[in-house]
């Protein structure tokens, strides 16, 4: 049986009384099963009175306790000597005395910031009168953007005001990694007008500028030419207009526009461009089809049928979204109808186009002319289906070379890689 003799607020260690002993109780850190492991070691009842009139002596106990509790692991007993020892030293030494102990033993920084410790005192190594502001409620988000100034000092960054409120206003002050979103009301009113100032250059910077999806990376990735493109954009624009800014800044605006722009492609409906749905099917001397049939390296296979609902290539990259992946990177559009076929080898940059050159009547095999091309990216893929779509073989003609050469385009393909 314990009771509690003396207690503050929050996870701040308490006194209780076991057994007829006083002990300082304190959770820390978790065991095995993620259960929070509580640890307990003996205080006399001058430690108590010290503990209970002292809020700063208090939170230094604390902080001087909790790497002793991080050494103890998930399983491991609390070095209770050591952790006795430090009971005089912090609870009833002299301030002088006390700041030296600090500068030679490890100790829990977050608590004491979290409890409101002044950060310039702490750095210099005066933990005593770093706590006189002190308060037993904690702020848990001071902690967190004091590890994110730490994180920026590390890297040499410094932040002005300006840069500070661009990033309250993306949500990216304390976490790089966030995705960014327009939080208004986290930016100092002082400073708003600026900061909309800062994201109206980069919306007028990328004003018509889209990101597309990438199927090749399922239903709902984007195409990374598009992304570095519209960000490289945004970032010229904003660093013209504001050349004080900070690259964190610069970058957590371009992140903004980006993550907006591909938002936006993934809630818009696939374009219906290809000229196979409507009643104007066949305008700009398309050739109209009714049927094609799409496979994949993997046995996948459907069937696309002109019904009015669904153009042939949204019904193509669909199925190239919902089957592709690391060991599935050839698809075919085919008009078995007509006897062509589109090959895209995504693994390559490259395509073919197929066309029956003799049927194989009679029992005789048939007979193709396969010829091969570059691809530049999804956007060059999503043209030559289009084109493909549109008018067959013969209307990926002016999206040349091709050739039918396999030695000659395996050397035109290797100048390309190369050359990136």
């Amino acid at each position: 049986m314990s009771d509690v003799v003396f207690a503050r607020g929050g996870w701040l260690p308490r006194v209780i009384r076991e057994n007829g002993e006083l002990k300082l109780m304190l959770g820390a850190g978790a065991d095995a099963n993620h259960e929070p492991r509580t640890f307990t070691f003996p205080v006399s009842a001058v430690h108590l009175a010290v503990i209970r009139e002292d809020l700063t002596r208090h939170l230094l106990l604390w902080s001087a306790v909790l790497p002793l509790c991080d050494a103890a692991g998930t399983r491991g007993r609390l070095d209770e000597d050591a952790a006795v020892a430090l009971l005089d030293p912090v609870l009833l030494a002299p301030p002088v005395e006390v700041d030296a102990l600090f500068r030679r033993i490890g100790w829990n920084r977050d608590r004491l910031v979290a409890h409101g410790a002044d950060l310039d005192l702490l750095d210099r190594g005066q933990v005593c009168a770093a706590l006189r502001p002190a308060t037993e409620r904690a702020d848990e988000k001071r902690v967190q953007e004091h590890h994110a100034q730490r994180r920026r000092a590390e890297r040499g960054v410094v932040l002005g005001p300006l840069d500070e409120q661009v990033l309250r206003y993306t949500g990216q002050y304390l976490h790089g990694a966030t995705v960014p979103r327009r939080l208004p009301d986290a930016v100092d009113p002082a400073l708003l007008p600026e900061v909309l100032r800062v994201i109206a250059t980069a919306e007028q910077a990328c004003a018509g500028m889209r990101i597309g999806l990438d199927p090749r990376r399922g239903n709902r990735a984007t195409d990374k030419r598009d992304w570095d493109r519209l960000a490289s954009t945004v970032e010229a624009a904003v660093r013209r207009a504001y050349p004080g800014l900070v690259d964190d800044a610069v970058r957590t605006v371009s992140f903004l526009m980006c993550s907006e722009a591909a938002d936006r492609a993934r809630s818009t409906p696939v374009d219906d461009d290809d000229g196979t749905v409507g009643d104007h099917a066949d305008a700009g001397g398309g050739t109209r089809r009714t049927t094609l049939s799409f496979t994949d390296d993997k046995g996948g296979r459907k069937t696309w049928v002109r019904d009015g609902s669904r153009s042939a290539s949204a019904g193509f990259w669909q199925f190239v979204a919902d089957r592709s992946a690391a060991d599935n990177e050839v698809f075919t559009i085919e008009d078995e109808e007509r006897g062509e076929g589109l090959q895209l080898h995504f693994y390559a940059d490259s395509i073919a186009r197929i066309t029956t050159v003799r049927h194989g009547d009679g029992g005789a095999d048939p007979q193709y002319r396969v010829e091969y091309g570059l691809v530049d990216g999804i956007g060059g893929y999503r043209t030559l289906v289009s084109a493909f779509v549109r008018g067959g073989c013969a209307a990926l003609d002016r999206y040349g070379p091709w050739t039918a050469d396999v030695a000659e385009f395996e050397r035109a393909r290797r100048q390309r890689d190369d050359a990136r």
